[in-house]
């Protein structure tokens, strides 16, 4: 089978993978919410929420304990599901989260993952390429579910773009004013957090603006965090010898033109050239991460006392190093379901040049004046968009 190309052969192998178990051995980074493993997640999306990271004030929160992140599931499992298709890069381009209950601190995760599906696509930069999806359940150490989440990978082949590549000229590097940057770290020191105080569903209106989030400039030093909070290099076969004995099993690397050496795709996350190389521009983040910061601002937004029910969001350009994003959110629905107070919620990431890298949705469950906390966890049969 050819390497790195996309062909029909492969595909059909691919098919016969469709609803049946598979490893995930190497999309695991923790395994148990430890309150370090919740202290380096929150550390590596800038989320200095206390219910994260202050054992004290959560304990004494409505909330009743130190809880992490909704999106240390990419920890837990990275929702990468991209089997077969030797050589072919795997792009990240978005989740669909749901979660029942809140992660609560020392539980410890078991996972199940499947394929659902894999669609053939026509692109302006590939003739052929190919969306993966896959769907990962996290079960806590009773068994019970805490949250789905379906997983989409864009796969395309490597130097087969019919030299169409280049295209789209890439923006010139933004060069930040002194005054640029004094704005957006004010900005960033002036995050509000609606915290202890609970947001009522009732005090909620179509129209109403959350708060955004700002991230950025961005920096090879942020991505790294990312790597040490929920991956590291497992996604890439590891490192050292580890990595010889995966690339044994998966023929899944980059070739260092200038060394000769084998080495990850995901170099182009650190590399200026390998980003270029892979037709991103340049040195980019991490999809997980960017979407982990919309997870952020909608925590903010909601308080103690709110639940983050569903996150389903696109990644659609890279976001370069250099790059700064501007998460924010619009209330476009309130409705009551079965006793629950829902708000449903269009979030979207802009950067500094006012193009939209990532776009999606949110449901929020709020607390009433009337009907009290928010019931948790919720069952899993409950259809919350019917």
């Amino acid at each position: 089978m050819a390497w790195g190309e996309i062909t029909d052969e492969g595909l059909a192998e691919v098919d016969e993978l469709i609803g049946l178990p598979l490893r995930r051995s190497r999309m695991q980074w923790i395994e148990t919410t430890t309150k370090d493993a919740i202290k380096h997640f929150a550390w590596g999306i800038g989320d200095d929420n206390p219910l994260w990271l202050d054992l004290d004030y959560a304990t004494k929160s409505s909330v009743g304990g130190l809880i992490a992140p909704p999106c240390i599931l990419y920890a837990l499992d990275s929702t990468i599901i991209a089997p077969k298709l030797p050589g072919v890069q795997w792009i990240y381009a978005g989740t669909d989260f749901v979660w029942f209950d809140y992660i609560k601190i020392d539980t410890t995760f078991k996972v199940s993952a499947k394929l659902l599906s894999q669609k053939i696509k026509k692109g302006r930069r590939f003739a052929r390429w190919v969306l993966q999806s896959g769907k990962v359940k996290y079960y806590n150490d009773s068994n019970q579910l805490i949250a789905t989440a379906i997983g989409h990978v864009a796969r395309t082949p490597r130097g087969q773009s019919d030299g169409r590549e280049n295209d789209d000229k890439q923006p010139p590097i933004h060069h930040y004013t002194s005054e640029e940057i004094d704005n957006i770290e004010n900005q960033i020191l002036s995050e509000k957090r609606q915290g202890d105080i609970p947001l009522f569903w009732e005090d909620i209106e179509v129209g109403d603006k959350i708060p955004p989030v700002v991230k950025g400039p961005l920096t090879t030093t942020d991505i790294l965090a990312w790597y040490a909070a929920s991956q590291g290099a497992l996604h890439y076969g590891g490192a050292h010898g580890d990595v010889v004995r995966y690339r044994q099993r998966h023929a899944d690397y980059h070739m260092n033109k200038d060394t000769g050496v084998k080495d990850s795709a995901g170099r182009g996350h650190l590399e200026v050239k390998t980003g270029n190389d892979v037709g991103m521009g340049g040195a980019y983040d991490i999809g997980p991460q960017r979407i982990a910061w919309a997870q952020h601002m909608l925590c903010n937004w909601m308080g103690d006392h709110g639940f983050l029910h569903r996150l389903s969001v696109s990644v659609r350009r890279p976001n370069l190093v250099g790059d700064t994003i501007w998460w924010s959110g619009l209330v476009d629905a309130k409705r009551e379901l079965q006793g629950l107070h829902l708000v449903d919620i269009s979030v979207s990431a802009l950067n500094q040049r006012g193009e939209k890298s990532a776009f999606g949705n949110a449901c929020i469950l709020l607390p009433s004046k009337h009907g009290g906390k928010i019931p948790l966890p919720l069952p899993p049969e409950l259809g919350i968009d019917d």
